[in-house]
């Protein structure tokens, strides 16, 4: 079975949390599945693009780099004229698409999705910013509708509880999901594409907004 109407999915983050990664991952489990395609942003450059081209995650043709010139979140939040007509594109070339991941250039733990932009939003931390991450709550950590903790097996290095921010994660995100992962060894992916068989592409969308 397959989605009936086109899913966005957003994915943000801070620089460096895993968000290409987890585009990645998504993409080598979904696209036997979906007609699936990508956004990326980056302000100046295509890397982000470049790095899925290079993986082989899609074919070129369906992974677009927008360089949006300036502050990320405005490109996904404020104005989001060139994702949409990035999207508008891939349609056109891709008729039938399914699924679009939009990746948001690394930001701050303010930074949302224009609900205009994308349906589902998936914002991806991870364990080197520090234990209290969580505890700073923000929009993004509390109310996205899945939040991915990243790259724990550092934990040790970087003098981190995990089960201390297990707590203050779940505290702040109530019942919403969330996982920790290590996209390097593929702890969590499994838990991971449960959830977004059954949340994105199997069942009605709601808003990441809503308490």
């Amino acid at each position: 079975m397959k989605p009936k109407t086109l899913i966005r999915v957003g994915i943000g983050g801070p620089v460096g949390s895993g968000k290409t990664t987890l585009a990645h991952v998504l993409c080598e489990t979904f696209r036997d599945q979906c007609n699936m395609a990508v956004v990326t942003n980056d302000i100046y450059t295509r890397e982000d693009a470049m790095a899925l081209e290079k993986s082989g995650a899609l074919p070129s043709d369906r992974i677009v780099g927008v360089e949006t010139g300036g502050c990320p979140h405005t490109a996904i939040r404020d104005d989001i004229s060139m994702n949409l007509e990035a999207i508008r594109e891939l349609q056109k070339k891709h008729k039938g698409l399914d699924l679009v991941l939009v990746e948001s250039g690394g930001d701050n733990l303010t930074a949302t999705f224009s609900p205009e932009l994308a349906d589902i939003f998936i914002y991806v931390i991870d364990v080197t910013e520090g234990e209290d991450i969580p505890r700073k709550g923000g929009p993004a950590i509390a109310f996205s509708d899945l939040l991915i903790i990243n790259k724990i097996e550092l934990a040790p290095y970087v003098d981190v509880d995990l089960e201390s921010m297990s707590s203050d994660t779940s505290r702040i995100r109530k019942d919403r999901p969330w996982i920790f992962t290590d996209f390097r060894t593929g702890h969590g992916i499994e838990e991971l594409n449960r959830w977004f068989h059954e949340q994105v592409l199997f069942t009605d969308i709601e808003s990441y907004g809503d308490e």
